[in-house]
């Protein structure tokens, strides 16, 4: 599991985009970097910070996983046949903890983590505690019978921030959920502007 390092309100100052869509994030009230000259900084950025910036942005959204995780991601999506950039966001939103971020049984993907990891979560019956297993289209995916009264997975339910994407069926009484379709780019509902083609470009270099 990757160890999360920093703030991750400082992770949106820095990146200048509120990433999760919090209304709580700092960035709705200072939309400009962190530290003493955050403010003034007007220096343009080139082609390949465009890319970087795009990549980071992308990255730390899926619970920021390390460097070495991310590309394996890409190099799986190259390998698909199709676009790399639709392959690439799909195999994102097939990871077991973005199911269950999507299915708001976790207010943040990385509460979703933590979820999965304690053992909380069952794929098709059976007990997953990877946060990167790859979901499959009409697997069920469900919380254990001992965890479903979780006041954590409750408040999440409940929690108004975001709605439930059309490609994931839910049954919130049993808390159980299901990946009808692995989506399109253009159907994944990020609260900011994601440009995944820059990141194809990144790793393209």
């Amino acid at each position: 599991m990757t160890k999360r390092l920093s703030s991750k309100h400082k992770v949106d100052r820095r990146l200048k985009a509120n990433l999760w869509g919090r209304p709580k994030s700092p960035f709705n009230s200072r939309n400009y970097k962190p530290g003493q000259h955050g403010k003034s900084t007007r220096s343009k950025i080139s082609d390949y910070g465009t890319q970087l910036q795009a990549k980071q942005k992308l990255k730390f959204y899926y619970g920021n996983m390390n460097e070495r995780q991310f590309r394996n991601v890409y190099r799986k999506a190259l390998k698909k046949r199709g676009n790399t950039t639709e392959n690439f966001i799909g195999l994102l939103e097939r990871r077991l903890d973005t199911v269950i971020y999507r299915a708001k049984f976790a207010t943040t993907v990385f509460s979703a983590r933590q979820l999965i990891n304690h053992g909380h979560v069952k794929v098709n019956g059976k007990k997953v505690n990877i946060s990167s297993y790859l979901v499959s289209e009409k697997d069920t995916i469900e919380i254990k019978d001992k965890s479903k009264e979780l006041i954590v997975i409750a408040g999440a339910l409940v929690n108004k921030e975001r709605e439930i994407p059309d490609y994931i069926q839910m049954d919130e009484k049993n808390k159980i959920a299901k990946l009808i379709r692995v989506p399109k780019f253009s159907e994944v509902p990020y609260p900011t502007i994601m440009e995944p083609n820059l990141v194809v470009e990144y790793y393209s270099r």
